[in-house]
């Protein structure tokens, strides 16, 4: 299906896309669109602002941009939505989609864009569709990549291309909150060694090229994540990822930890992957006010002990509990200020489970690199999304990423909206 959208018609996505006679694409005008009055109903920083590029489209999730900045969004297939992939497109440089097109019906959350070709993740396969430059519809049916990986607890495959194009990473989740014998139970013990650590909480290495492939025919590259759904290349060509911490240590754990102790901890943790790391799950989990992994509970902690955790990789920046990172993209533009470039854009969907505390998350985080490292911690570029009191649309963004001309789009699978963050606030510097 391919039609146009009027503005009002629930779709509006924007880029500055124009396709020049003969169908060949061309990068964004230097333009920028206007944007809306009120930012689209979200805050950002001084000189930033924002316009909802596209509204009640379902349950969007990772999205990738392509050259001439048509956007490729995975969809969930919830909230009375399809699934599979929206594409979308901007042809009057208004910054709002008036053109669209649906392929699929899976619902998924990974999505990644090579030369030729569109990867899409679902919980239990990844698909890859040949594409031709500057068009929103795939040449023909899907072919398969990877099948049968395994469903259940934290499913959501997410993607990561490498740059060459020829190797992809998925994300493959834990089953289960800490491996015990009892999933989520008072005080049930670990499973020693955690069985699943052989095919599920860690992020697997496939053939991009090469069909029909299964979680065997990968090669595990890390492992101890418990679920990565924020994977990411940097522009230095190395793979990063965002860690779900744990949940329930007060509620199964009362007598080592406070229900209030519990909304607070563990970290969610943002790293660098290498080849064979092991980032601690389940036997360790970080803990923000210490600064460091600590034993957890199912594997004997007291929320003091270390033990074993030494041998596991620390992560780089560690964020509130029970955030729920979801998104990563790292700023390769030269739209926004200088500091931003080389950082990286974390999207956190948000808490379900800091009872008594209130629940918090729901916004766009950047932790500023320089050399190469992130420098300091974080701090918060787009709130706004999630409101207390119930008030207004209730946003969680999932997605971020970088378009040609800079601009950065966000997606929220709560209310099915999509914006896109531009800066005009001066030279940039």
């Amino acid at each position: 299906m391919n039609r146009a959208v009027g503005r009002t018609g629930g779709l509006a996505v924007g880029l500055v896309a124009v396709l020049l006679s003969g169908g060949h694409p061309v990068r964004p005008s230097a333009v920028l669109p206007a944007c809306d009055s009120d930012n689209g109903g979200i805050t950002l920083p001084a000189g930033f602002c924002a316009v909802v590029v596209a509204d009640q489209v379902g349950a969007p999730r990772h999205v990738a941009v392509a050259p001439n900045g048509d956007l490729f969004v995975a969809l969930e297939g919830r909230r009375g939505g399809s699934g599979g992939i929206l594409a979308l497109r901007d042809t009057s440089g208004d910054g709002r989609a008036d053109v669209q097109q649906t392929f699929g019906s899976e619902g998924g959350t990974g999505i990644a864009l090579g030369k030729g070709a569109l990867y899409f993740g679902t919980a239990s396969t990844v698909y890859r569709y040949a594409l031709r430059a500057g068009s929103l519809a795939p040449l023909g049916p899907a072919d398969v990549i990877v099948k049968d990986l395994p469903t259940g607890g934290h499913s959501a495959k997410n993607l990561a291309l490498a740059p060459d194009g020829r190797t992809l990473f998925v994300n493959i989740g834990s089953a289960t909150n800490s491996c015990q014998v009892a999933d989520r139970s008072n005080e049930s013990p670990g499973q020693d060694p955690c069985p699943e650590l052989a095919y599920r909480a860690g992020v697997w290495r496939f053939d991009a090229t090469k069909l029909e492939q299964t979680r065997l025919s990968g090669t595990r590259f890390a492992t101890g994540i418990r679920n990565a759904v924020g994977l990411a290349f940097a522009p230095s060509g190395e793979l990063y990822a965002t860690q779900h911490g744990r949940d329930q240590l007060g509620q199964n754990w009362p007598k080592l930890f406070t229900l209030e102790q519990s909304a607070e901890k563990p970290s969610e943790e943002f790293f660098k992957l290498a080849e064979g790391d092991d980032y601690g799950w389940p036997q360790c989990y970080h803990d923000l006010e210490q600064g460091h992994l600590v034993l957890a509970p199912e594997y004997g902690g007291d929320g003091r002990k270390v033990a074993g955790c030494k041998d596991k990789k620390e992560p780089l920046v560690a964020f509130p509990a029970h955030w729920a990172p979801d998104g990563l993209a790292f700023y390769d533009g030269t739209q926004f200020p200088t500091r931003y470039r080389g950082g990286a854009f974390v999207a956190f969907h948000g808490s379900w489970n800091r009872a008594p505390l209130p629940q918090a998350g729901y916004r766009i985080a950047f932790v500023p690199f320089k050399d190469g490292k992130p420098v300091g911690t974080y701090e918060t570029f787009a709130d706004g999304f999630w409101h207390q009191n119930g008030a207004g649309p209730q946003h969680r963004p999932v997605g971020v990423a970088v378009g040609p001309d800079g601009s950065l789009y966000i997606t929220d699978d709560a209310a099915g909206r999509i914006w896109r963050v531009m800066y005009k606030g001066g030279s940039g510097q």
